[in-house]
């Protein structure tokens, strides 16, 4: 079978939405998985809805990566956005044809053409994902390498590649998952900046003229397709044979930090995309870590320990469902600052993508280092629950009793690489946290729930506070633990609701 290009796309009969020509206006730091199925997709969408017209070269941003696969295939990969959406099962294929090529910078010939782009009239945007260990500052980078190996000094030559051709600003939209990445991006090319002495005109160029963009992105992206029947199967469907299929989940939203001005120049508004330019991101990841994440680990520890083993079963039962949806609706959200109907559709949403039928999320990849999670997802909306109502959310301080009961209940044995411990089944399971989390767990094995209780709660490592503080916890979380060892966590959880 023939490998995806424009000409065998046409033979095969496709009859979906392709650019091939368009001016090149975004250069991409990362050609991975995530941004071929998130950034460059909104883009391609972008060019159907509303005629945007415009390419994205990529750059591979480390030595080893994707360049020749996507060149061969003239830009052009398979991506499928499965899972479901307003309930309903969702398996669509589109082709994406915004980019144009790739770029592998440590290549001489594509670091000038890399430079060749910063310079060109048509560049607007730069995009980035390179990991969340890509934005650092690294002293041994020098304005003459070709490139520079860190991906913020690579940054700086492109941006003064572009400000000696006498060339406007760009938007930087940074994707990397860190707090205020456009921020700290800035910060690194200031610091190149300093080190290699270059002009106060250029730093104010940058600084002035360039809008360094903070973003928050959400979508689950697996990325390939491992199943090798399944390759075969849809590359027969295809006519084509793709190297680079991708695949991510319906779900997805992109906000930007950004000024006004932003919102009208980006081509997602008009094209209806989920992509908000917003003053401040922070709101919104704080939507995300207390709704989508705190989702997960508010129930799937005891919902392991209730027999489960992934978070698509977890939705078919009417108790652990019902569960995590009060914690939310009732619990969490109240404490949230947005606006309440788009927190609402959030939550909703979180259902359908945990219910995602083509995605077997295990519950045990779930519970790795609970405790530091449970102390930044759920512990900020149970004190604020608590300082706004003068009362206890009781599904919130049941999950931190299923956290007490899924390390402590039943351990087995402590080794070097973690912890092993009995599930109610008779299955043996992995605890996998930081070695102190573990040591402590050990030191307490076998007590009571009298016991075991106020020590977890007592200990500030864990929470940076003493939770027994919080007036009535205590009792609540030994109350919880009870049910959970006498009766089993689901009935711990029923009786929530």
């Amino acid at each position: 079978m023939e490998k995806l290009n424009y000409q065998v796309l046409e033979q095969s009969g496709y009859d979906g939405y392709i650019l091939k020509d368009a001016p090149e206006k975004v250069l991409q730091f990362g050609e991975g998985n995530f941004l071929r199925a998130f950034v460059d997709y909104w883009f391609d969408v972008s060019n159907e809805r509303v005629g945007w017209n415009g390419k994205v070269v990529l750059v591979q941003p480390i030595a080893m990566g994707l360049t020749k696969l996507i060149n061969d295939q003239e830009g052009l990969y398979t991506l499928y956005l499965r899972g479901r959406e307003n309930g309903e099962k969702v398996d669509a294929k589109r082709v994406i044809s915004s980019v144009s090529r790739c770029l592998n910078p440590y290549e001489k010939d594509d670091f000038d053409a890399m430079m060749a782009v910063a310079e060109s009239d048509d560049l607007e945007y730069i995009v980035s994902n390179t990991t969340e260990a890509g934005i650092v500052y690294d002293p041994a980078c020098q304005l003459t390498d070709c490139p520079a190996s860190s991906f913020p000094g690579k940054l700086t030559q492109v941006l003064l590649r572009r400000f000696n051709a006498g060339k406007p600003g760009i938007v930087m939209l940074s994707c990397e998952l860190i707090d205020n990445n456009g921020k700290e991006l800035l910060k690194c090319v200031n610091q190149y900046i300093d080190q290699w002495e270059l002009p106060d005109a250029f730093r104010a160029w940058v600084n002035e003229d360039c809008t360094f963009c903070s973003t928050l992105v959400d979508r689950i992206v697996p990325g390939r397709i491992r199943d090798a029947a399944e390759v075969a199967r849809l590359e027969e469907e295809n006519k084509y044979h793709d190297e680079l299929i991708d695949v991510g989940e319906v779900f997805g939203v992109w906000n930007i930090e950004g000024p006004e001005w932003l919102s009208d120049k980006l081509p997602f508004k008009a094209a209806g995309l989920n992509c908000p330019v917003v003053p401040d991101v922070t709101p919104y990841k704080k939507r995300k870590v207390r709704i989508l994440n705190g989702a997960h680990t508010g129930f799937v520890l005891g919902a392991y320990l209730a027999g489960y083993n992934i978070v698509r079963d977890c939705m078919q039962d009417d108790v652990i469902r019902g569960f995590m949806n009060k914690m939310l609706n009732e619990e969490v959200i109240p404490t949230l600052p947005l606006d309440k109907a788009d927190l609402d559709a959030f939550a909703a949403a979180v259902q359908d993508r945990f219910n995602n039928p083509f995605v077997n999320h295990e519950l045990l990849s779930i519970s790795l280092n609970s405790t530091s999670k449970w102390r930044a997802r759920n512990l900020p909306s149970l004190e604020e629950y608590v300082e706004k109502t003068g009362k206890l959310p009781v599904c919130l301080t049941t999950s931190l009793a299923a956290l007490i009961a899924f390390y402590s209940d039943e351990i087995v044995e402590r080794t070097e690489s973690g912890m092993t411990n009995r599930r109610p089944a008779g299955n043996t399971y992995p605890v996998s946290d930081d070695a102190w989390v573990l040591d402590f767990y050990m030191e307490h094995k076998g007590e009571d729930v009298d016991a075991i209780v106020p020590a977890v709660m007592k200990n500030t490592q864990m929470w940076g506070r003493d939770l027994t503080e919080i007036a009535g916890f205590e009792d609540a979380v030994k109350e919880a633990l009870t049910v959970i060892r006498t009766q089993g966590a689901k009935a711990a959880f029923a009786k929530c609701l």
